[in-house]
Protein backbone atom coordinates (compact mmCIF):
# COMPACT_ATOMS: atom_id res chain seq x y z
CA UNK A 1 0.00 0.00 0.00
CA UNK A 2 1.37 3.37 -0.67
CA UNK A 3 1.30 5.50 2.00
CA UNK A 4 1.64 8.60 -0.65
CA UNK A 5 -1.76 9.61 -2.63
CA UNK A 6 -1.40 7.74 -6.13
CA UNK A 7 -2.32 9.21 -9.80
CA UNK A 8 -2.67 7.32 -12.82
CA UNK A 9 -2.22 9.24 -15.42
CA UNK A 10 -3.08 7.79 -18.86
CA UNK A 11 -0.96 8.63 -22.13
CA UNK A 12 1.77 10.44 -19.74
CA UNK A 13 4.62 9.48 -22.11
CA UNK A 14 4.95 12.60 -23.54
CA UNK A 15 3.69 16.21 -24.00
CA UNK A 16 0.73 17.23 -21.86
CA UNK A 17 0.67 13.84 -20.27
CA UNK A 18 4.44 14.10 -19.29
CA UNK A 19 4.08 17.73 -18.34
CA UNK A 20 1.24 16.56 -16.07
CA UNK A 21 2.85 13.42 -14.30
CA UNK A 22 6.29 15.37 -13.68
CA UNK A 23 3.88 18.07 -11.64
CA UNK A 24 2.33 15.69 -9.55
CA UNK A 25 5.05 13.84 -8.95
CA UNK A 26 6.62 16.84 -7.53
CA UNK A 27 3.62 17.98 -5.43
CA UNK A 28 3.72 14.14 -3.56
CA UNK A 29 1.85 12.09 -5.65
CA UNK A 30 3.14 8.31 -6.64
CA UNK A 31 2.93 8.17 -10.36
CA UNK A 32 1.33 5.54 -12.29
CA UNK A 33 2.84 6.34 -15.76
CA UNK A 34 0.85 4.97 -18.90
CA UNK A 35 2.03 4.68 -21.83
CA UNK A 36 1.35 2.09 -25.26
CA UNK A 37 4.43 1.67 -25.93
CA UNK A 38 7.51 1.83 -23.50
CA UNK A 39 11.18 1.72 -24.86
CA UNK A 40 13.34 1.49 -21.20
CA UNK A 41 16.20 2.28 -24.10
CA UNK A 42 15.64 5.56 -24.67
CA UNK A 43 16.44 7.75 -21.31
CA UNK A 44 15.40 11.13 -23.49
CA UNK A 45 11.60 10.27 -24.32
CA UNK A 46 9.08 8.25 -23.84
CA UNK A 47 7.11 6.67 -20.61
CA UNK A 48 10.91 5.70 -19.01
CA UNK A 49 12.58 8.38 -19.42
CA UNK A 50 9.39 10.00 -17.30
CA UNK A 51 9.45 7.48 -14.38
CA UNK A 52 13.41 7.51 -14.80
CA UNK A 53 12.87 11.40 -13.75
CA UNK A 54 11.07 11.16 -11.34
CA UNK A 55 12.48 9.17 -9.89
CA UNK A 56 15.99 10.85 -10.23
CA UNK A 57 13.98 13.48 -8.66
CA UNK A 58 12.83 12.15 -5.83
CA UNK A 59 9.99 11.01 -6.38
CA UNK A 60 7.91 7.83 -7.16
CA UNK A 61 6.48 6.05 -10.59
CA UNK A 62 5.72 2.89 -11.87
CA UNK A 63 5.35 2.07 -15.60
CA UNK A 64 1.74 0.36 -17.07
CA UNK A 65 2.50 -0.46 -20.79
CA UNK A 66 -1.69 -0.43 -22.34
CA UNK A 67 -3.96 0.54 -24.67
CA UNK A 68 -6.70 1.62 -23.01
CA UNK A 69 -8.88 1.55 -25.97
CA UNK A 70 -8.60 -2.31 -25.77
CA UNK A 71 -11.06 -3.56 -22.73
CA UNK A 72 -8.82 -6.38 -21.77
CA UNK A 73 -5.79 -4.12 -21.63
CA UNK A 74 -7.73 -1.56 -19.64
CA UNK A 75 -8.59 -3.97 -17.11
CA UNK A 76 -5.16 -5.67 -17.13
CA UNK A 77 -3.52 -2.19 -16.40
CA UNK A 78 -6.12 -0.84 -13.23
CA UNK A 79 -5.60 -4.48 -11.57
CA UNK A 80 -1.56 -4.26 -12.03
CA UNK A 81 -2.41 -0.56 -10.60
CA UNK A 82 -3.90 -1.56 -7.97
CA UNK A 83 -1.80 -4.73 -6.72
CA UNK A 84 1.11 -2.16 -7.00
CA UNK A 85 -0.08 0.72 -4.78
CA UNK A 86 -3.13 -0.47 -3.53
CA UNK A 87 -5.02 2.58 -4.40
CA UNK A 88 -5.86 5.52 -6.77
CA UNK A 89 -6.42 9.17 -5.48
CA UNK A 90 -6.58 10.48 -9.07
CA UNK A 91 -7.81 9.19 -12.33
CA UNK A 92 -6.06 11.42 -15.00
CA UNK A 93 -7.65 10.36 -18.77
CA UNK A 94 -5.11 12.02 -20.85
CA UNK A 95 -4.22 9.66 -23.09
CA UNK A 96 -6.11 11.01 -27.08
CA UNK A 97 -5.25 10.97 -30.90
CA UNK A 98 -5.58 13.04 -33.45
CA UNK A 99 -6.23 11.76 -36.87
CA UNK A 100 -3.53 9.67 -38.96
CA UNK A 101 -4.39 12.04 -41.62
CA UNK A 102 -6.48 15.00 -42.03
CA UNK A 103 -9.21 14.83 -44.23
CA UNK A 104 -11.93 16.81 -45.28
CA UNK A 105 -15.79 15.87 -43.47
CA UNK A 106 -17.05 14.65 -47.01
CA UNK A 107 -13.95 12.60 -47.89
CA UNK A 108 -13.20 10.64 -44.09
CA UNK A 109 -13.72 7.41 -43.61
CA UNK A 110 -15.25 5.84 -40.98
CA UNK A 111 -12.16 3.65 -40.26
CA UNK A 112 -10.84 6.90 -38.86
CA UNK A 113 -13.79 7.76 -37.15
CA UNK A 114 -13.86 4.40 -35.43
CA UNK A 115 -10.25 4.52 -34.15
CA UNK A 116 -10.75 7.91 -32.80
CA UNK A 117 -13.74 7.07 -30.74
CA UNK A 118 -12.20 3.94 -29.85
CA UNK A 119 -9.05 5.36 -28.19
CA UNK A 120 -10.08 9.25 -27.40
CA UNK A 121 -13.92 8.48 -26.22
CA UNK A 122 -14.50 4.82 -25.61
CA UNK A 123 -11.47 4.30 -23.75
CA UNK A 124 -11.79 6.65 -21.25
CA UNK A 125 -15.12 6.07 -20.62
CA UNK A 126 -14.95 2.62 -19.57
CA UNK A 127 -11.68 3.26 -17.77
CA UNK A 128 -13.22 5.51 -15.47
CA UNK A 129 -15.82 3.28 -15.07
CA UNK A 130 -13.50 0.59 -13.81
CA UNK A 131 -11.42 3.47 -12.07
CA UNK A 132 -14.75 4.75 -10.42
CA UNK A 133 -16.09 1.46 -8.75
CA UNK A 134 -12.84 0.92 -7.04
CA UNK A 135 -12.48 4.28 -5.80
CA UNK A 136 -16.05 4.03 -4.03
CA UNK A 137 -14.76 0.80 -2.62
CA UNK A 138 -11.68 2.32 -1.27
CA UNK A 139 -13.42 5.71 -0.29
CA UNK A 140 -15.98 3.40 2.18
CA UNK A 141 -12.67 1.37 3.75
CA UNK A 142 -10.94 4.83 4.42
CA UNK A 143 -8.17 4.20 2.10
CA UNK A 144 -8.66 7.04 -0.62
CA UNK A 145 -9.92 9.69 1.90
CA UNK A 146 -10.53 11.79 -1.55
CA UNK A 147 -10.83 10.91 -5.05
CA UNK A 148 -10.94 12.79 -7.99
CA UNK A 149 -11.22 12.32 -11.69
CA UNK A 150 -9.88 14.43 -14.69
CA UNK A 151 -10.68 14.61 -18.14
CA UNK A 152 -8.08 16.23 -20.71
CA UNK A 153 -10.49 17.19 -23.56
CA UNK A 154 -9.55 19.77 -26.43
CA UNK A 155 -10.99 23.09 -27.63
CA UNK A 156 -12.05 20.75 -30.33
CA UNK A 157 -15.03 20.11 -28.58
CA UNK A 158 -17.21 23.07 -29.12
CA UNK A 159 -14.71 24.76 -32.33
CA UNK A 160 -15.27 23.82 -35.21
CA UNK A 161 -12.85 21.87 -37.50
CA UNK A 162 -14.14 20.48 -40.85
CA UNK A 163 -10.92 18.83 -41.71
CA UNK A 164 -10.45 16.50 -38.68
CA UNK A 165 -14.46 16.01 -38.01
CA UNK A 166 -13.65 12.69 -36.29
CA UNK A 167 -11.13 13.99 -33.97
CA UNK A 168 -14.01 16.92 -32.60
CA UNK A 169 -16.64 14.57 -32.09
CA UNK A 170 -14.58 12.25 -30.11
CA UNK A 171 -14.18 15.14 -27.84
CA UNK A 172 -17.24 16.10 -27.61
CA UNK A 173 -18.17 13.11 -26.61
CA UNK A 174 -15.55 13.42 -24.03
CA UNK A 175 -16.87 16.31 -22.59
CA UNK A 176 -20.34 14.93 -21.80
CA UNK A 177 -18.38 12.36 -20.04
CA UNK A 178 -16.82 14.25 -17.83
CA UNK A 179 -20.07 15.55 -17.18
CA UNK A 180 -21.93 12.15 -16.39
CA UNK A 181 -19.88 10.97 -14.30
CA UNK A 182 -19.61 14.24 -12.42
CA UNK A 183 -23.10 13.47 -12.05
CA UNK A 184 -23.14 10.03 -11.05
CA UNK A 185 -20.10 10.34 -8.65
CA UNK A 186 -21.63 12.90 -6.98
CA UNK A 187 -23.69 11.12 -4.26
CA UNK A 188 -20.16 9.84 -3.50
CA UNK A 189 -18.51 13.27 -2.95
CA UNK A 190 -15.90 12.25 -6.05
CA UNK A 191 -15.39 15.37 -8.06
CA UNK A 192 -14.99 15.20 -11.90
CA UNK A 193 -13.51 18.24 -14.22
CA UNK A 194 -12.86 18.17 -17.56
CA UNK A 195 -9.79 20.49 -18.94
CA UNK A 196 -9.67 21.73 -22.90
CA UNK A 197 -6.29 22.54 -24.07
CA UNK A 198 -6.15 24.98 -26.76
CA UNK A 199 -3.11 25.22 -28.92
CA UNK A 200 -0.70 24.12 -26.69
CA UNK A 201 2.78 23.16 -28.59
CA UNK A 202 3.16 19.20 -28.61
CA UNK A 203 4.20 16.66 -30.97
CA UNK A 204 0.66 16.49 -32.03
CA UNK A 205 0.55 20.28 -33.43
CA UNK A 206 3.77 20.93 -35.08
CA UNK A 207 2.52 20.09 -38.15
CA UNK A 208 0.42 23.21 -37.60
CA UNK A 209 3.12 25.26 -36.41
CA UNK A 210 3.55 27.94 -38.90
CA UNK A 211 -0.15 28.44 -39.17
CA UNK A 212 -0.88 28.98 -35.26
CA UNK A 213 2.42 31.20 -35.29
CA UNK A 214 0.96 33.25 -38.02
CA UNK A 215 -2.62 33.16 -36.29
CA UNK A 216 -1.16 33.70 -32.74
CA UNK A 217 1.02 36.92 -34.41
CA UNK A 218 -2.33 38.47 -35.86
CA UNK A 219 -4.20 38.09 -32.34
CA UNK A 220 -6.05 34.79 -32.16
CA UNK A 221 -5.30 34.63 -28.10
CA UNK A 222 -5.43 37.37 -25.72
CA UNK A 223 -2.23 35.54 -24.02
CA UNK A 224 -0.48 36.24 -27.39
CA UNK A 225 1.94 32.80 -26.82
CA UNK A 226 1.33 28.92 -27.47
CA UNK A 227 0.12 27.21 -24.85
CA UNK A 228 2.52 25.08 -22.87
CA UNK A 229 1.86 21.46 -21.47
CA UNK A 230 2.57 23.06 -18.31
CA UNK A 231 0.02 25.12 -18.21
CA UNK A 232 -2.27 22.21 -18.47
CA UNK A 233 -0.73 20.55 -15.83
CA UNK A 234 -1.01 23.26 -13.42
CA UNK A 235 -4.65 23.37 -13.68
CA UNK A 236 -4.26 19.71 -12.74
CA UNK A 237 -2.60 20.07 -9.80
CA UNK A 238 -4.78 22.68 -8.31
CA UNK A 239 -7.54 20.43 -8.61
CA UNK A 240 -5.75 17.20 -6.87
CA UNK A 241 -4.78 19.94 -4.22
CA UNK A 242 -8.95 19.96 -4.08
CA UNK A 243 -8.86 23.93 -4.98
CA UNK A 244 -11.65 23.07 -8.19
CA UNK A 245 -13.58 20.11 -5.90
CA UNK A 246 -16.15 22.77 -6.02
CA UNK A 247 -16.22 23.01 -9.24
CA UNK A 248 -17.22 19.42 -10.14
CA UNK A 249 -18.97 19.01 -13.90
CA UNK A 250 -17.41 21.88 -15.15
CA UNK A 251 -15.37 22.91 -17.85
CA UNK A 252 -12.22 24.39 -17.77
CA UNK A 253 -10.62 26.45 -21.01
CA UNK A 254 -6.90 26.46 -21.31
CA UNK A 255 -6.73 28.42 -23.89
CA UNK A 256 -4.65 31.73 -23.48
CA UNK A 257 -8.50 33.60 -24.08
CA UNK A 258 -9.07 31.74 -27.63
CA UNK A 259 -12.93 31.15 -26.29
CA UNK A 260 -13.38 34.35 -25.48
CA UNK A 261 -16.03 36.48 -27.76
CA UNK A 262 -14.13 39.30 -28.63
CA UNK A 263 -14.88 42.65 -31.32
Amino acid sequence: MSDKPVALVTGSGRGIGRAIAERLAADGFAVAVNAVTVDTANLDDGAFSVKTGIERAGGTAELFQADISEPARRRAMVDAVAERFGRIDLLVNNAGVGPAERKDLLEASEESFERLIRINLQGPYFLTQQVARRMIRWQAEGIVPQPRIAFISSISAYTSSPNRGDYCVSKAGLNMAGRLFADRLGEFGIPVITLCPGIIETRMTRGVKEKYDRLIADGLLVTRRWGRPEDVAGVVASFARGDLDYCTGETIEVGGGLGLRRL
